[in-house]
């Protein structure tokens, strides 16, 4: 049996949900790498780990999203990304123990290979980098994230495949006019066929739309793959006040899509922007009394 057999053998496994904005509570200011917190901060980053461990969380990701020497190579000493990468898998490992497994947060470069920002073989170069760290620290699966461009998508899935581990690989859908596409105006059915294609074991979207709008998402995902669908969804659409920027859903209301988003076919389900360990642990509750209903009395 596969990692991913696993995981899902009694129904479909909870992620957790929103890292930045727990750091933020934890300190981390304006200005701040995230992921240099993994040597800096190790104890508050495991908090927000632990926090959605003790959540129910069955997978936790790692504070690494933009760990690459391109995404930081103007905002902190990138020869100590391999440390960073290995400390943010030591953290969740550390966190999750026996209760949760670790996909490693692997995040986009921020910069557009088709406006000549960054070439093919520099991209290749520092998620293959990136990826050999977060194995060499112990992650269970690499999940590639919040990708908007399926090129670049296919190279983070080529060098987190290297590595042997289980690849989960994610594209944000913000564009269209019913944000259903992704930055480069990809519909989900062409972007499942290509990260099929490209060897990922699991396929999803996450960011960019709230949990309403991800279940035709969801189902578009689901009618052009074989593979698992993770979705993790913002917590409704932002909304900017006070100059501060807020989400307005609610964890009853999140969690309320629960069995539509299951029906949709996504069997990976967690949270984003907005979400925090409430979120998850009302998905737990409900998870969990599905599972209950199904089981022979």
């Amino acid at each position: 049996m596969t990692l991913i057999d696993e995981l899902l053998a009694n129904g479909p496994a909870l992620l957790d949900g929103a890292w930045g904005t727990e750091l933020q509570a934890r300190g981390l200011t304006l200005g701040e790498v995230p992921d240099f917190w993994n040597l800096e901060h190790a104890e508050r980053v495991e908090q927000v780990a632990r926090a959605y461990v003790e959540a129910g969380s069955d997978i936790i990701l790692t504070n690494t999203f933009r760990a690459n020497n391109i995404a930081l190579a103007n905002h902190a000493d990138v020869s100590q990304l391999d440390r960073v990468n290995r400390a943010g898998v030591e953290i969740s490992k550390r966190a999750a123990g026996e209760r949760a497994r670790v996909f490693a947060s692997i995040g986009p470069s921020g910069k557009l290979l088709m406006r000549g920002q960054v070439d093919e073989a520099s991209l290749r170069k520092s998620f293959e980098q990136q990826a050999r760290a977060l194995a060499a620290g112990g992650a269970d699966a690499i999940v590639v994230e919040t990708m908007g461009d399926l090129e670049e998508a296919r190279f983070a899935i080529d060098a987190a495949r290297a590595t042997g581990l289980p690849v989960a690989a994610c594209m944000v859908y913000d564009s269209g006019k019913k944000k259903d596409r992704t930055m480069m105006g990809v519909p989900p059915a062409q972007a499942a066929e290509a990260l099929s294609e490209a060897g990922a074991d699991v396929i999803g979207a996450n960011c960019g739309n709230g949990i309403d709008g991800y279940i035709p998402i969801c189902a578009q995902l689901a009618a052009a793959t074989d593979r698992p669908i993770w979705i993790k969804a913002n917590a409704g659409l932002p909304t900017l006040e006070g100059g501060e920027v807020v989400y307005r859903t609610t964890p009853d209301e999140f969690a309320s899509h629960l069995d539509e988003l299951v029906a949709a076919g996504a069997s990976f389900i967690g949270g984003c922007c907005g979400t925090n360990p409430a979120f998850i642990a009302l998905l737990r509750t409900r998870l969990d009394a599905r599972a209950s209903a199904r089981r022979p009395q």
